[in-house]
């Protein structure tokens, strides 16, 4: 089988290869930009739940501090519920900051599918060149 020539000329063939890489670059820009931002997004709400782990680890910290002073003053009730309160807020805070930053680590930030895409388009261009030849 023969296949059918093409009876454009070098110069329009460079022509049209140019004007679709050009194409091709702003599309795989634009995809790099929607990959990054949907990462980034993700990333912020792993953020939002260790700053939330942070905090109320803190407010547990706070409680503890209080239990220790109370525990100082002699007043055995009063101290031994504020260490037990301040223990549970410190475990529950200590457990989500945790689990924030497992989640995180996990998480893959390289724009993964504009990498392959451009393999892609490397070899599509590799192609063409080779097919003027």
């Amino acid at each position: 089988m023969q296949e059918g020539r093409d009876d454009r000329s070098l110069g329009e063939l460079f022509a049209e290869l140019a004007q679709e890489t050009s194409t091709l670059v702003r599309q795989e820009v634009n995809l790099a930009k929607t990959e990054m931002s949907e990462k980034a997004s993700r990333a912020g709400k792993h953020v939002g739940v260790l700053a939330a782990g942070g905090a109320v680890a803190y407010a547990g910290l706070l409680a503890i501090l209080a239990g220790v002073i109370v525990l100082l003053d002699n007043v055995m009730p009063l101290w031994l519920s504020a260490l037990l309160v301040g223990l549970v807020v410190a475990a529950v805070g200590y457990l989500l900051v945790r689990r924030a930053l497992d989640a995180l680590k996990r998480e893959d930030f390289a724009p993964r599918q504009t990498m392959e895409t451009l393999k892609e388009d490397q070899r599509w261009a590799k192609d063409q060149t080779d097919r003027t030849r």
